[in-house]
């Protein structure tokens, strides 16, 4: 058996209306290792938007790199993938890669091409073995596809969804040359699929605006789970259980307060069916609105609500009785 855990949309370096997310996020991948270290995982997979922008902040970057030395200290023999995301520069985190390739942790910021063009696909294929060290899997590591990085001459939604298309298939293809009867095929994407739900507060348009959504005949049938970022709500693509978006694991945005933040735990068992899992994401720090709803406060009254609160508190606190 193969077990991974599929997570995307770190944002790490967010801040929400001008306060940090830093706390939120140190206490998400604490929970994260913890997770990983109980449940003996073989695999995590992070399919992109690592960082909240193309430049991080010193402290963002140094939480990242904290976990990965943690993650791979405590658990040695886990195979960690991370791909580039809309947020994040391709640049920046295919830079340190040949360091984290020797620690074990492959990183797919961006596409590389060499000097006639060709895209260096061994960079994106990256076998995945189970306890026992054998390889029981093939992963396809796409990080998110910039309009650059499709076939020259592709122009307009229908030729850029043909594009995207072409870079799978040919990767696709590529994994099975890789792969051996018996060992399953596993793809990441940042993408937007098709009827996929968005939350317009803090997802930012992709591939020239969320209208170009990918059709999910984008993975064939011979693929065993493909691991999806960007949307921040947790889901499947349609009524596919393998194909699935993780979700953000804290919210970030206001309107993401009602989201139920997880990771997607994935057994991969030889000829039984693919098991998913969802593994709930403790909320550290609350998102409330005052009133409830979507309707605005008067600071005025708010503030009066706030003083009466509080004198109730420290009446109570002084007599120790309750206040009703």
């Amino acid at each position: 058996m193969l077990s991974l855990f599929h997570t995307a949309d770190w944002h790490l370096g967010h801040y929400l209306h001008g306060v940090s997310r830093q706390f939120e996020h140190q206490r998400f991948l604490d929970w994260l290792l913890g997770e990983l270290l109980s449940k003996q995982a073989d695999a995590l997979i992070v399919a992109g938007d690592i960082f909240d922008s193309a430049n991080p902040s010193a402290a963002a970057q140094a939480r990242f790199y904290e976990f990965l030395v943690k993650t791979r200290t405590r658990q040695p023999d886990l195979d960690v993938i991370l791909i580039g995301g809309n947020h994040d520069s391709a640049s920046r985190l295919d830079a340190p890669s040949p360091i984290l390739n020797a620690l074990g942790v492959k990183i797919v910021g961006g596409l590389m091409r060499d000097d006639q063009g060709g895209i260096d696909w061994d960079r994106l294929i990256v076998p995945l073995t189970n306890k026992s060290g054998e390889i029981t899997a093939w992963c396809g590591a796409m990080p998110f596809l910039r309009n650059a990085d499709l076939p020259a001459g592709e122009q307009g939604s229908d030729s850029l969804i043909a594009g995207v298309t072409m870079l799978y298939a040919e990767l696709i293809a590529q994994l099975q040359k890789k792969s051996t009867p018996g060992e399953s095929l596993i793809l990441t994407g940042h993408c937007y699929m098709v009827n996929g739900c968005l939350s317009e507060l803090s997802e930012r348009k992709i591939l020239g605006g969320n209208q170009h959504a990918l059709p999910v005949e984008l993975f064939p049938d011979n693929i065993a789970y493909v691991a999806l970022g960007h949307l921040h709500l947790a889901q499947r693509v349609g009524l596919n259980e393998h194909i699935r978006y993780s979700g953000s694991p804290i919210p970030l945005s206001f309107d993401e307060a009602g989201y139920t933040h997880q990771v997607v735990q994935v057994d991969i068992k030889p000829g039984l069916p693919l098991e998913t899992m969802a593994v709930k994401i403790p909320r550290s720090i609350e998102l409330i609105r005052i009133p409830n709803g979507k309707d605005f406060a008067v600071l005025s009254e708010l503030v009066f609500q706030w003083k009466t609160c509080s004198l109730k508190i420290t009446f109570r606190r002084s007599n120790g009785r309750s206040l009703n």
